[in-house]
């Protein structure tokens, strides 16, 4: 059996496998193919792979030549594996074109930001991997824009109080910012619709916002729902009130398949203090600000507002590594020890990443999504 690595394009600094990666699928007698600079952005050379084991080819010998295709990102025109197989990173609940064209070129395609939120499943849960580069560096990021210090200085020419860090959203990604900042010295308030994310917040050193008069959640096993409007009036005001105490805020706040709530209004940002930053890490289906623009920063009423939908790409080499993991953890899952295909769709993993197959959609939510759209 043969894999083939596809190079990223645009502003994509990450690659799907490194060389480190090459070794374990060569041990199971597979055969590797990179596509030529696949891995520079990343500090991986061709050389690099051919010594790990693989072979250095073009992008249209790949695809014609892989059983397996690997990219991260959503293959373009140019990209699509017809009649082969494909792991990546679809989006497919909003990337519906995307979806019918795989299925009508015959692509069994696998995606996975759907894996499934088991603890078996963890393996292989890129989201999860790369929401912890993103949290991390979203705070050194804010740091470095920042007019001010993160800790709290004494010195002879006075006391620097630390800066005050608000983080909306307590999944992966949000409770790396907390443990980031708390590292850097601030001070750091943390909210969340879950009342069961409370102690994990607490235990890293952040302070639990809680919202009185929630729902109960404790049997929704750790996903949030639906509040009443009572409930988001407070919702909107506490937010507020914090936000414009703090010197940094950065949003995590994101709902699969849906636009990110709008948790900082424009009149949010009016009232918050010139210098502040606002770090929008939902940018990409939205932004949990009413002023954030996609991979761009906006500057209103001296408050930077940075629309950053892809971190783990400005941390290329450990993002890949993490990614190759995931990727190889997944593909151990489709190999027998001989080196051969091995589908077994009884699995709850492939299952639930398996997007397209025989020309058909085969997950259940893209196929409600996709018959409301043609509706």
């Amino acid at each position: 059996m043969t894999i083939g690595v596809l190079r990223e394009g645009g502003k994509e600094n990450r690659v799907a496998l490194l060389p480190e990666h090459i070794p374990f699928l060569v041990k199971k007698n597979v055969s590797v193919l990179i596509e030529s600079d696949a891995g520079a952005s990343s500090c991986a050379s061709n050389v690099e792979y051919v010594d790990a084991g693989a072979a250095i080819q073009t992008k249209e010998h790949i695809l014609e030549n892989s059983d397996i295709v690997l990219k991260i990102n959503p293959p373009g025109e140019n990209e699509i594996p017809a009649g082969k197989i494909l792991v990546s990173i679809l989006n497919p609940l909003t990337n519906t074109a995307l979806v019918k064209k795989l299925a009508g070129s015959d692509v069994t395609s696998f995606s996975l930001d759907m894996t499934p939120r088991t603890t078996r499943a963890q393996a292989v849960d890129i989201l999860s991997s790369m929401a912890t580069i993103a949290g991390y560096k979203a705070v050194l990021v804010a740091a470095s824009k920042l007019p001010n210090f993160f800790p709290m200085f004494m010195s002879a020419s006075g006391t620097i109080k630390p800066s005050k860090v608000l983080i909306l959203g307590a999944g992966v990604a949000g409770l790396q910012s907390l443990a980031t900042s708390k590292k850097l010295g601030a001070v750091v308030e943390v909210f969340d619709v879950r009342l069961a994310v409370k102690e994990e917040v607490k235990s890293l050193g952040g302070k639990f916002i809680e919202v009185k008069g929630s729902k109960d959640d404790t049997a929704a096993g750790g996903y949030a729902v639906e509040q009443t409007e009572e409930y988001k009036k407070k919702q909107a005001e506490l937010i507020h009130k914090h936000a414009v105490q703090s010197n940094v805020v950065i949003c995590t706040a994101q709902i699969p398949g849906k636009k990110a709530p709008v948790l900082i209004p424009k009149a949010t940002v009016d009232a918050m203090s010139p210098g502040s930053v606002i770090i929008d890490m939902a940018a990409g289906s939205g932004g949990n600000c009413e002023l954030t623009k996609k991979d761009e920063t906006v500057i209103h009423n001296r408050v930077r507002i940075i629309g950053n939908s892809n971190f783990p790409s400005k941390m290329p080499v450990d993002a890949s590594k993490m990614l190759g993991k995931n990727f190889t953890n997944f593909l151990e899952l489709m190999i027998d020890k001989e080196g051969n295909l091995k589908l077994d769709f009884e699995d709850e993993i492939i299952a639930g990443t398996c997007i397209t197959r025989n020309g058909e959609i085969q997950n259940e939510r893209v196929k409600e999504i996709i018959s409301f759209e043609d509706a």
